[in-house]
């Protein structure tokens, strides 16, 4: 019974141990990860994301606006997608979703144009730019759909874009503006006035946006590029947390 009562006394002792050493080691691995990264790559700045996977012992790191892969020791970097053999699920799709999916309610949506369709029901949000030529296609995407309302961050990273934006903002009904320019080529009188112009240029780079066009759904997945009706029709419809 002494014996016994030992044993068990020893193993309480121990399993704190144990669980201790595991942390220890995990956090080890990343601490190296994170040295071995910027020593290499000093632009990034800080490497705030750093998470062993559950497979094949690889690490998914965040660099700017990328997730990327990494071994144990940091030596390698592996850019691509990591795909489950049985279910051929993208499961680095998935993590991207998660990691870089943004609250929706806390966007600053009084910096965006807001046009409603129908009942406006159905949210999303998108940064582009009057001179992108796939934003132009969105739009014309857009003009198929009802029953939403669309928040339109003017965000000017093509060259002339900046004057355009401007006289969107300040026209006297800026939608009108937005969509004679961007469905018909009618360029918005001029005008000048205070825009958010520098608030959204300093949103899209907190969000890593570095391209337009670029859509965030209301349950605040992220999607960079053009997307036809159907498609965004399919995700706007999509039950929240599926």
């Amino acid at each position: 019974m002494a014996a016994s009562y030992l044993q068990k006394d020893a193993m309480k002792k121990f399993i704190p141990l144990i669980l201790f050493a595991i942390f220890a080691s995990a956090h080890a691995g990343e601490t190296e990860i994170r040295q071995s990264l910027q020593s290499k790559f000093p632009n990034v700045g800080k490497l705030e994301h750093v998470v062993k996977t559950p497979y094949a012992g690889l690490y998914e790191v965040i660099m700017g606006d990328q997730l990327l892969y990494t071994d144990a020791q940091g030596k390698y970097l592996f850019d691509g997608s990591v795909i489950e053999a049985s279910s051929r699920d993208d499961l680095t799709e998935k993590r991207r979703r998660q990691l870089f999916a943004i609250e929706f309610d806390k966007l600053p949506l009084e910096l965006a144009v807001k046009k409603v369709k129908g009942n406006g029901k159905r949210r999303l949000a998108q940064f582009t730019d009057p001179n992108c030529g796939y934003c132009k296609r969105l739009e014309k995407e857009f003009a198929k759909m009802t029953d939403v309302t669309i928040y339109s961050f003017l965000y000017p990273i093509f060259q002339g874009s900046d004057e355009i934006v401007r006289n969107v903002h300040c026209a006297k009904d800026p939608v009108k503006a937005w969509d004679d320019w961007m469905l018909n080529g009618i360029a918005p009188a001029y005008a000048t006035c205070n825009t958010p112009t520098d608030k959204v240029m300093a949103l899209a780079r907190k969000h890593h946006v570095n391209g337009t066009p670029n859509i965030i759904f209301g349950d605040g997945v992220q999607a960079p590029g053009y997307l036809p009706a159907e498609e965004l029709e399919k995700r706007l419809n999509k039950p929240v947390g599926n």
